[in-house]
């Protein structure tokens, strides 16, 4: 029986700018179906790592293979095509409806491509998505009128268009306020039950931003990997007090995390 191979590889990768390492020596392997949660304080090389993972830039030293494709050795422009990247600042500005917005993912587009009408398939898909993201009462509103949580579940549903095997969120809660921030982890692990073979990688600094489906996690600290692996070995007390060089406690209730400051040790008597 032949291993399933991973969607996504990182081996031995470095960053280098300016003489200064924003990654050093990070090894990832993602297989299908994980979803892996990339946590660490402002600065600490999140960022730098997706933009490997999606195929927006390459590693100084290292390899990274991407759907079996290796960075530097495959058109990036193709790749992309087959990678579901949800980028929090769409820079879209007309009243496209949310349904149109969703159907730009097929072209990959910002504003819809006038000679390429979609296809009943693709109208049929955009709008199992649009109900699965919780958006259909809000199918027809114009994207001038949406919330910012209202706009980034319309973009995670743009993003799975092309029916990716891999789906990239940075930092998706910001500044959505409780409710938004919950309706869209619903959203999130209502989409990984109903597509058991997608992986993805959410990229965050708060640990309360962490859907319950979280399988995984991986901790940078000024670019250097503190724990990698099963969220239940990772996601822990210890290192995440390494991982933002700050002492906290961990708790986990429902499937959800919350990190608390640690109570200072009682002084002996």
């Amino acid at each position: 029986m032949n291993a399933v191979e991973p969607v996504l590889r990182a081996e031995a990768v470095d960053v280098v700018r300016d003489g200064r390492y924003l990654l050093r020596d990070i090894s990832l392997s993602i297989g299908p179906g994980e979803h892996w949660a990339v946590l660490g304080a402002n600065g600490a090389g999140k960022s730098t790592l997706l933009a490997l993972l999606g195929a927006v830039s390459h590693p100084t030293r290292g390899t990274v293979r991407v759907l079996g494709a290796q960075l530097g050795r495959v058109d990036v422009r193709d790749l992309r095509a087959h990678l579901g990247h949800v980028n929090p600042r769409h820079p879209l500005h007309s009243p496209l409806t949310v349904r149109e917005v969703v159907l730009t993912g097929v072209t990959g587009s910002i504003e819809p491509d006038l000679n390429r009408k979609p296809t009943p398939e693709q109208l049929e898909h955009a709008e199992t998505l649009i109900g699965t993201l919780g958006m259909a009462r809000r199918a027809g509103a114009a994207w001038t009128t949406l919330s910012q949580g209202e706009r980034g579940r319309t973009l995670i549903a743009r993003a799975l268009m092309p029916l990716p095997r891999l789906l990239l969120l940075d930092e998706p809660a910001t500044g959505l306020d409780l409710t938004a921030r919950e309706q869209l982890l619903s959203s999130l692990d209502e989409l990984r039950r109903l597509h058991p073979e997608l992986a993805s990688v959410l990229v965050t600094h708060h640990l309360e931003e962490l859907p319950s489906s979280t399988s995984h996690a991986l901790l940078l600290r000024d670019g250097e990997c503190v724990g990698r692996g099963p969220v239940d070995e990772v996601v822990t007390t210890e290192l995440i007090s390494a991982c933002f060089d700050h002492p906290v406690r961990i708790t986990r209730e429902d499937g959800r995390w919350a990190a608390r400051a640690a109570r200072p040790a009682a002084p002996a008597l």
